[in-house]
């Protein structure tokens, strides 16, 4: 499994011979400005919820590859009006893919598109493959529900927001990394502007204490697990 750091909370995710993405905001980020949208392959566009800086690239990647939409009914329906495959999921609910398992888990957040429209429940992804496995928390908040993972699902990685401000700091991602059983963690959802800069050397050397890893990409950089 590849998955490449598109910036903010975007990611690329190769596995089982497709390609993902997961939650486009790529154009409206000065720091991905090396990163053209009309290069990038998708078989899926996987979509945590609908606030702008998630979805903002969904229609033209969609439009330049006819991936399928993965995501909540609300936000594969605002989709669907507009012509876009998709596979809608729900909270709980798990389907056999090609490329692997989705599982479609709980994140506390809140999610409405720029235009107004109700964006549904948001959600993270829970991703096992013939390969590795791993947790895509999305935007949200420490939560208890997090526990409930290892009882199904060996985390290889989790992936976590650790901003602050609009979710979890790096503090609450240690407690997160705990409570999910998995010391190996991608962080994202920062620097991309003034409410979530990080201290990088900072958070490394606290979840270093703790005996876990915290990678920071550079946008466009990758890992292989």
């Amino acid at each position: 499994m590849k998955i490449t750091f598109y910036g903010h909370a975007s990611l690329g995710i190769e596995a089982g011979g497709k390609h993902i993405i997961v939650d486009p905001f790529i154009t409206g980020n000065p720091l991905a400005d090396a990163i053209d949208i009309n290069t990038l392959r998708a078989d899926y566009i996987l979509l945590t919820h609908a606030h702008l800086d998630h979805v903002l690239d969904v229609e033209a990647i969609a439009k330049n590859t006819d991936a399928v939409i993965v995501s909540n009914a609300e936000i594969t329906t605002y989709y669907e009006k507009k012509g876009f495959k998709s596979h809608f999921m729900n909270h709980g609910g798990s389907w056999n893919f090609d490329f692997g398992k989705v599982k479609y888990v709980h994140a506390s957040h809140s999610s409405s598109f720029a235009d107004g429209s109700y964006g549904g429940n948001p959600g993270g992804f829970v991703i096992e493959t013939d390969s590795k496995n791993i947790y895509i928390a999305g935007d949200t908040a420490l939560t208890y529900d997090m526990k409930l993972i290892p009882l199904r699902t060996k985390l290889d990685l989790a992936i976590f927001p650790i901003g602050d401000n609009f979710t979890m700091d790096i503090e609450d991602a240690i407690t997160a990394s705990d409570f999910v059983e998995c010391s190996k963690i991608l962080g994202y959802h920062y620097d991309s502007n003034p409410y979530i800069k990080i201290n990088h050397e900072e958070s490394v050397k606290k979840f270093a204490d703790r005996g876990k890893e915290l990678l920071l990409l550079n946008v466009g950089e990758f890992l292989e697990l």
